[in-house]
């Protein structure tokens, strides 16, 4: 094990009889902060082990999602530290552009105002003023969790120096011709007066129409179904495929477009599915992205039909009119002129909507600012398939691959007020300059800057190198860039993490933001079903870290996370995670209380009985386990290979083996008591990543030194005892196997009942006291008569069951058992005796029915042995 160097203090027993999370874990947060455990210093000479935080919306509060992550991150950088690493966790906010302008804009409406009574600056002014009051409240949250992250160095995508790092690789991408202006169509919310980004768009069924229409008369007749038959004012063609028979006359004619008094063009175009509903579709390049594509390769009209409020703008009857009284409008008359062929009511579809105020989005043309991603995002593809960048779970980067392989131009334009303006100046004369941070924007009359704010992810997507100081070469980006890891949810593969990847690689000259990207799942409730408001099942992780503790909940959560799969969570399991806390809290107590020491150096193992040894051997195997599973991201088999190895066997078995050698004190007392505290020492160690309350207090009071925050990371000294361990697992089958058959009669646990071990010339028999003690057997004494006989792991337990079960009932219980495996066995040697099944069923199968019946063949020989041993009537 590694040798800690903390200043020690003497340790003391003295702990508090229970376990009070609400009175330990706000002090020691407040202690880590004021010791400085979670800062960074570029200037050390330690290798560096950085990640950032997945930076938060500064409207947010933590929900379990962030629980989640948080925990994980956090888990990995604590266990870093301990390893000697210079250990950052960069702590942040986003700006959350469209989020926070909500927020501030329903304040504002409270006073019966808009921002435009405010105008720009006064508007942007009132936002700066309600995150100084209310924005952030998150960080208090991530401390009670407890996010051992560097505060020193919290920054916000507004600050300046992020500001900066945003102008600077706007001109650099507009200056390499990255960046472009151009009329297409995006995701536009008539709500809140913005594009948005494809993250921000929500799809859910909704209850719509589809109608199909008839365009044209006669030979010139085609039919088009439509769920947004407003639209079809904007029409500007039919299409068709090329090789459908049915209008192949039709192509390059035109038709009557019904209530416009306009013809449109019949095209075709093989995007169309001739398959699917009448094989023709209406195209309206200004209100739909398919149709926009049609459109440029035909080059037809693009003609909008609707405002930024999605009010028709089309002149006629429905002019002035809301998109969807448009759409019962002209569906009226439609029908009314004999133009509807079809009517579906209800026609559940997928529809868009706004993730900040459930608007249903609307495609819409518009002049916006791209990013053209193919360089970028080849750059992002390669630095994966290179191995530059590996991602974990493996099976993920499929997923990774289809996305950046096929990646659109980047819409990163937004219609608001908060956010990075556009730093692009419009002249008088048509000129358009980009302005670079150190540059001077143009001035004069009819100059004026472009109104139009960045993309949150624009700003977000610089996150790894602008938190460091990034455009400027500082200590800390030389020191901590690139990326460790980043631990992210799959669900933002898309968005995030594959811009990270396109900057990172072009501002850092080609290296990668990270090392690795582990991608976990979503937290779902205990049912495996999705959180959500609408199904009421969405939990408040503070309301739970209130009733049973952070570390209650961060063991639950960490014991759930399998690589990139979605984690169930229940209150039933945080429940379990409080009592392992208890657990843990209880049983460390009770070994201070005696003789559990860390205080001088480990006995050698010839004067240690086989007890020790077993749990010292066991003790570095889980070592290296869960070293392995560390690496290799699986925190659901590391916090489950923990919980059983402080569970079962440190507190369930060495404890209770070790207490008849503890009351009976001596030289082999102090022995076990220094293997305890060693024992306690490591485990506890190992437990500080994932459960880090519990553990610093439990073990500053073992050990009298400063914080296991600093303490070393336990290492695999190599110690190894298989003897120990078989002995100890005999004896563990022994008690097993007694206290199964206990139970079986009913019997209580604390009832004592007389025993005779048959134990030879086992080492079992070092561990009879141990044995009686742990299955309440009393000495044989006189007139035992043995009623039952236990043949286990090459010893026999016989007890004196007279007076304790009706035996008669025992004979009848073993029969039925006996009956039901011998009908088992049979069973499953007549499937093996079949060559027909053999022949046809899986080898999995085949091998499930073999290991039916190996058992049933053990239950046979067990249940003949204890009918033997019952007294005869």
């Amino acid at each position: 094990m590694t040798e800690n160097t903390q200043q020690q203090t003497a340790p003391t027993t003295e702990l508090p009889t229970q376990y009070a999370p609400a009175e330990v874990e706000g002090p020691l947060y407040e202690r880590w902060v004021e010791r400085g455990y979670f800062e960074a210093d570029a200037k050390s000479e330690k290798p560096p082990y950085t990640i950032v935080i997945p930076p938060p919306n500064v409207t947010g509060s933590l929900h379990l999602g962030h629980a989640f992550e948080h925990t994980l991150i956090d888990a990995l950088t604590r266990r870093k530290r301990m390893q000697g690493y210079e250990t950052l966790w960069q702590p942040g906010m986003d700006h959350a552009g469209i989020a926070t302008q909500n927020v501030v804009e329903r304040e504002l409406a409270k006073e019966g105002k808009s921002r435009h009574d405010l105008g720009r600056e006064a508007f942007v002014e009132r936002v700066w003023q309600w995150k100084a009051e209310s924005g952030g409240q998150i960080s208090g949250q991530m401390k009670r969790l407890g996010d051992g992250v560097a505060w020193s160095r919290e920054r916000f995508t507004m600050d300046e120096g992020l500001s900066q790092a945003v102008q600077t690789i706007f001109k650099k991408l507009y200056d390499d011709e990255l960046i472009y202006r151009a009329e297409r169509i995006i995701n536009w919310c008539p709500r809140c007066l913005t594009a948005i980004s494809d993250i921000e768009v929500e799809y859910q069924d909704d209850d719509g129409e589809l109608v199909s229409i008839r365009y044209g008369s006669g030979d010139a007749e085609i039919v088009v179904a439509t769920t947004r038959a407003e639209t079809m004012l904007g029409d500007t063609a039919v299409a068709v495929h090329p090789d459908d028979d049915r209008y192949r006359h039709l192509v390059g004619t035109e038709i009557e477009l019904p209530l416009t008094g306009r013809r449109i063009p019949v095209v075709a175009d093989e995007h169309v599915d001739p398959e699917f509903g009448t094989g023709a579709v209406k195209v309206t390049p200004a209100h739909d992205p398919n149709d926009f594509e049609i459109g440029q390769r035909h080059g037809l009209p693009n003609l909008a039909v609707m405002d930024e409020r999605a009010v028709i703008t089309a002149h006629g009857p429905f002019q002035g009119l809301d998109r969807l009284e448009a759409r019962s409008a002209i569906v009226a008359a439609l029908r009314a002129e004999g133009r509807i062929v079809a009517e579906k009511r209800p026609y559940v579809h997928s529809v868009g909507h706004c993730s900040r105020c459930k608007t249903t989005i609307e495609p819409r043309l518009s002049m916006q600012w791209w990013v053209k991603v193919g360089p970028l995002a080849k750059a992002a593809g390669d630095a994966v398939r290179d191995g530059k960048v590996k991602i974990h779970p493996q099976e993920m980067e499929k997923r990774y691959f289809d996305w950046v392989d096929n990646l659109h131009d980047w819409c990163i334009s937004r219609q608001l007020w908060w956010g990075h303006r556009i730093p692009v100046w419009y002249g008088p004369d048509g000129e358009v300059v980009c302005v670079g941070p150190d540059e001077q924007p143009p001035t004069g009359e009819g100059w004026h800057q472009d109104t139009d704010v960045l993309d949150t992810w624009f700003s977000s997507g610089l996150w790894p190198f602008s938190t460091l100081g990034w455009p400027e070469r500082t200590e800390s980006l030389e020191k901590f860039y690139p990326n460790s890891v980043l631990v992210t949810g799959y669900d933002i593969l898309f968005f995030w993490v594959a811009r990270m990847m396109m900057f990172g690689l072009y501002a850092m000259d080609g290296t990668p933001p990270f090392h690795t990207i582990a991608l976990h799942g979503m937290v779902r409730d205990q049912n495996g079903k999705k959180m959500s408001k609408s199904f009421g099942n969405v939990v408040n992780p503070l309301d739970w870290m209130d009733e049973y503790g952070s570390d209650a909940v961060r063991f639950t959560l960490a014991n759930g996370a399998n690589p990139g799969v979605d984690v169930p969570i229940g209150e039933d399991w945080v429940k379990a995670s409080r009592n392992f806390a208890n657990k843990i809290w209880n049983a460390t107590r009770f070994a201070l209380m005696n003789g559990a020491t860390i205080e001088g150096p480990l006995p050698d193992a010839s004067e240690m009985s086989a007890t020790d040894r077993w749990i010292l051997s066991r003790l570095n195997a889980t070592v290296a386990q869960v070293d392995a599973l560390y690496e290799d991201y699986q925190f659901a088999k590391l916090s489950d290979a923990l919980y059983h190895f402080a569970w079962d066997e440190v507190f369930d078995w060495y404890v209770e083996l070790s207490k008849t050698t503890f009351f009976a004190g001596g030289e082999q007392a102090k022995v076990s008591g220094r293997v305890l505290g060693e024992v306690l020492d490591v485990m506890l160690r190992l437990l500080h990543p994932i459960v880090p309350f519990v553990t610093e207090a439990l073990w500053t009071t073992l050990t009298g030194r400063e914080s296991v925050v600093i303490a070393d990371w336990p290492e695999d000294s190599g110690f190894r005892d298989a003897a120990a361990e078989a002995e100890i697992e005999n004896l563990q089958q022994v008690v097993t196997e007694v206290r199964r058959f206990r139970a079986d009669q009913g019997l209580q646990p604390g009832q004592k009942v007389p025993a005779r071990l048959e134990l030879g010339g086992t080492a079992l028999a070092a561990h009879e006291a141990a044995i009686r003690q742990l299955l309440r057997l009393q000495p044989e004494g006189e007139g035992f008569s043995a009623t039952a006989s236990l043949p286990v792991a090459g010893a026999t337990v016989a007890l004196d069951l007279s007076g304790t079960i009706d035996v008669e009932a025992e004979r009848k219980r073993l029969t039925k058992d006996l009956a039901a495996a011998e009908k088992e066995k049979a069973q499953a040697n007549g499937k093996l005796g079949n060559e027909a099944f053999l022949a046809k069923a899986p080898d999995n199968v085949v091998e499930k029915i073999r290991t039916r019946l190996a058992k049933a063949d053990e239950d046979i020989a067990r249940i003949r042995a204890q009918l033997a041993n019952l007294p005869q009537a």
